[in-house]
């Protein structure tokens, strides 16, 4: 069997892959929160975990890998765009409006996820589907003194376990001087943090034994986790800013309730736009959706993202993404012509070796100049670019221009008799205006259409 290596961050360390058992192998990613369009940086974690999700289960077996994605659907940010849709005339109740505007966005994160070739994970819990294990696993902490109630709240009492910051590498009193806590009065320690809170009557809200009111965000997680993957389980992801406090808030609760939780902690580095931090105010912020609108392929953002370690920055540019979609365009061209695959092991230690994704790529280079198609057909199958053959936007490269080609070609012979090249740049700019790919080399000149080209186009060109 394939040896899986995963860098721990738990352990500080890549470790041999060992599951608690090879038939139920169970992983844990903490997903969005529904409230709009999922940026491009949230595509990072959810195609670094679809391509763990795929070693996994071709290791293992589909049926012995069981992968949830949470969402969070309670929140104050999904609260405020149903309020403000509630302020604009919207007809309903805001509690109406609250879940018309989760379910729009879930909706919306699973064609745009699937858009970039992710798998539908195993489950995707709702967090409001959960607020009873919630309610019972507060109660249990405060029953065993690590959470305690107060005006309303529970709050979970940090000072009662002693490894708290053990994830992150933090010590509690450096967490205290340099985190931005809330200070309430009500908490004995500033980093207690809230595992349910009071909520007003014209906001979500479910009764509980400290009153109505709705969860924190950190006990959502932990109950969802428990109650579909049980007390352990083997993996947990998610972005390295969940590291803290988010992740080492659950290891707290979850291991204070008497659960194991999970035994290996991955996570993946941030993502960056032309070498800057994704920001509005740059002007550099823009969602997945924006990127698939303006006609960049889901299989291009997909190979973009692949093409880095998952633990090293990501920088999106321009140029990778048009790099990307020319290698892509080649590598379909090539397969279109088979049905065969062949996963060969070389490739499968790649994504063992902690998901060494840019070695597969550099492989499947490798197997596109030695023209091993059906290597390259396995290849790019477990990457997630090939699961329904080769798409539509490729197949405009399979477009026959053996004509243009022969007429550009004419056209070079002969400026460089007459070293007059007029011609050749006429019939060269009118290709590009018609988005046609043009490389002329030594060995001649070579012609790739764009997605959806009209061969008709070319009537004035030639």
């Amino acid at each position: 069997m394939t040896t899986i290596g995963l860098y721990n961050t738990k352990t500080r360390r890549k470790e041999d892959f060992v599951p608690i058992s090879p038939q139920d192998v169970r992983m844990y990613v903490c997903g969005p929160t529904v409230y709009d369009r999922a940026h491009l940086g949230n595509a990072r974690p959810v195609i670094v975990f679809d391509v763990l999700y795929r070693l996994l289960r071709h290791v293992y077996g589909a049926d012995h890998v069981t992968y949830v994605r949470n969402f969070t659907d309670v929140d104050d940010r999904i609260n405020e765009t149903a309020q403000k849709r509630k302020a604009a005339g919207a007809e309903g109740s805001l509690e109406e409006l609250i879940a018309d505007r989760a379910k729009e966005t879930i909706d919306w994160y699973h064609q745009d996820m699937d858009a970039l070739g992710a798998l539908r994970p195993d489950h995707a819990p709702r967090a409001t589907a959960f607020i009873s294990q919630m309610i019972a696993m507060i109660e249990d902490l405060i029953a065993k003194g690590h959470a305690y109630a107060a005006e309303g709240h529970a709050l979970f009492a940090v000072d009662s376990y002693k490894q708290y910051g053990a994830l992150s590498g933090r010590s509690v009193d450096d967490m205290i001087a340099g985190a931005r806590v809330e200070v309430a009065p009500y908490k004995r320690n500033p980093m207690d943090f809230v595992l349910w809170k009071p909520s007003p009557d014209d906001l979500p809200g479910w009764d509980s034994p400290w009153g109505r009111g709705r969860p924190g965000w950190h006990i959502e997680c932990s109950a969802m986790a428990h109650e579909l993957l049980g007390a352990a389980f083997d993996i947990h992801g998610g972005g390295n800013d969940l590291t803290f406090p988010h992740h080492e808030n659950e290891i707290a609760q979850s291991t204070c309730a008497g659960h194991g939780f999970a035994n290996v902690w991955l996570h993946n580095e941030m993502l960056q736009v032309e070498g800057k931090k994704m920001s509005k105010s740059l002007g550099n912020f823009f969602t997945v959706r924006d990127l698939l609108d303006q006609g960049v392929p889901g299989e291009v953002i997909r190979f973009v993202f692949l093409s880095t370690h998952y633990r090293k920055p990501m920088d999106w540019t321009e140029k990778k993404r048009q790099e990307a979609e020319k290698t892509l365009r080649k590598w379909y061209e090539q397969v279109a012509g088979t049905e065969e695959s062949s996963l060969s092991d070389a490739v499968v230690t790649l994504v063992g070796d902690d998901l060494n994704t840019h070695g597969v790529l550099t492989e499947c280079h490798r197997l596109s100049a030695a023209g091993d198609l059906k290597g390259l057909r396995g290849a790019l199958g477990l990457l997630g670019l090939l699961d329904h053959g080769v798409p539509l936007w490729a197949k405009g490269s399979q477009v026959d221009l053996s004509m243009a080609e022969a007429a550009l070609s004419a056209a070079r012979a002969a400026a460089m008799q007459t070293k007059d090249f007029a011609e050749v740049d006429r019939i060269k700019t009118a290709l590009l205006a018609l988005g046609v790919e043009v490389q002329m080399s030594k060995e001649g000149v070579k012609l790739t259409a764009p997605a959806g080209f009209d061969p008709s186009e070319l009537e004035g060109v030639l």
